[in-house]
């Protein structure tokens, strides 16, 4: 697993981390924005939530006149030591040959994100191979977590620095010209992290949030929650801050994850979250940076049951219900479409006084 080890910047600390603060989502222009949906030839509140979220990434963008033509999913790219405790169906190598179709657009996220023509910006931010891969970026912090079976996955610095990969991505993404970004990933064993990480943030019984990842066996389902359990009472968890239980069963791709949520809200990009690793790398960041949330987007129900429980703790509610287990931001992805769809609506809007009719009036409940 040591197959890189790479200095960490003095400025990526847990101190640097904390000083973060971000200003909350313009709510004028979020009234505004509503006010204008209002005026459009159409039942009050008639697209639902979308309207919610219009107002809503209006509201961070802090303008009226939204704008999310140019829009791009980042997919964190990492492996997972706990892999060699049996977790998962598959070995570590597939992460790697699935980045690899995703670098040629052939995997699932790829096709959909073309087919929509949004970007795919696909980040090795922990893959265990030395090499470079084409067409992906070159992140990598280390070749793959430790078994924290065994030790705690990560570094309290490699897990800070993979924090401020993500944000400084998002910084990239805002200064060539993208409006809205969504969250992906890739990488064999991270149900596993990411059930360890809501179990201890949420203060859960394992077995509630815990499920099948890629389709384990009962048995195999049974020993992932017992791995899972004993490393939590292990590191004493339960309770511990949200930057200690990243580091100590978490993983790279979902550090990196909660940097892009975290620089979202920093430099105000709307950012629509996948499945279950997306959403408790945004619990991760609004407990690290509180705020964070506000600008963050759901996006699917997905089959994990660590989902509820997450939405719940956000007060977010995923408006599409697929019963999708893909992952690798397809969900965020479809999520896409849909908005372009609402959002039409609002830029192209017909008025009442355009076809004669008299408006509707909102009366206080």
């Amino acid at each position: 697993m040591e197959c890189l080890e790479k200095p960490i910047g003095n400025r990526y600390t847990r101190n640097e981390l904390e000083k973060l603060t971000v200003k909350g989502p313009d709510e004028a222009m979020r009234k505004k924005v509503l006010s204008n949906l209002d005026h459009v030839a159409k039942p009050l509140d008639g697209l639902g939530k979308f309207e919610a979220y219009i107002a809503q990434i209006g509201a961070i963008q802090g303008t009226a006149e939204i704008d999310i033509s140019k829009k791009a999913v980042i997919i964190m790219c990492a492996d997972n030591g706990i892999v060699a405790e049996g977790i998962s169906q598959s070995e570590q190598d597939v992460t790697l040959a699935v980045v690899k179709n995703m670098a040629n657009k052939q995997s699932s996220v790829g096709k959909m994100a073309e087919s929509i023509g949004s970007d795919a910006i696909v980040v090795d931010i922990g893959i265990n191979d030395k090499g470079k891969i084409p067409g992906v970026l070159d992140k990598k912090i280390r070749c793959g977590t430790r078994n924290f079976r065994n030790e705690p996955a990560m570094t309290e610095e490699e897990a800070v620095k993979a924090i401020f990969t993500g944000i400084e991505t998002v910084l990239d993404c805002k200064e060539k010209g993208y409006k809205i970004l969504a969250t992906g990933e890739m990488g064999i064993g991270n149900t596993t992290t990411s059930s360890a990480v809501t179990a201890a943030l949420l203060h859960c019984e394992v077995a509630e949030v815990t499920g099948r990842g890629a389709g384990l066996s009962d048995e195999k389902l049974l020993h992932k929650q017992k791995i899972i359990a004993e490393a939590l009472e292990k590191y004493k968890l339960i309770g511990a801050d949200a930057l200690q239980i990243l580091e100590t069963v978490g993983g790279l791709d979902i550090a990196g994850l909660t940097g892009v949520c975290i620089g979202g809200a920093l430099y105000h990009i709307p950012i629509v979250l996948d499945g279950v690793i997306s959403m408790v790398a945004a619990l991760l960041a609004e407990q690290i940076v509180p705020g964070t949330k506000d600008y963050l987007l759901p996006s699917h129900k997905g089959k994990e049951p660590a989902i509820e429980r997450l939405a719940q703790k956000l007060n977010m509610e995923p408006v599409i219900d697929g019963n999708m287990a893909l992952g690798e931001g397809t969900g965020a992805v479809m999520m896409f479409s849909l908005l372009d769809i609402a959002l039409c609506v609002y830029q192209d809007r017909t008025t009442f006084s355009d076809i004669h009719i008299e408006q509707y009036e909102r009366f206080s409940q």
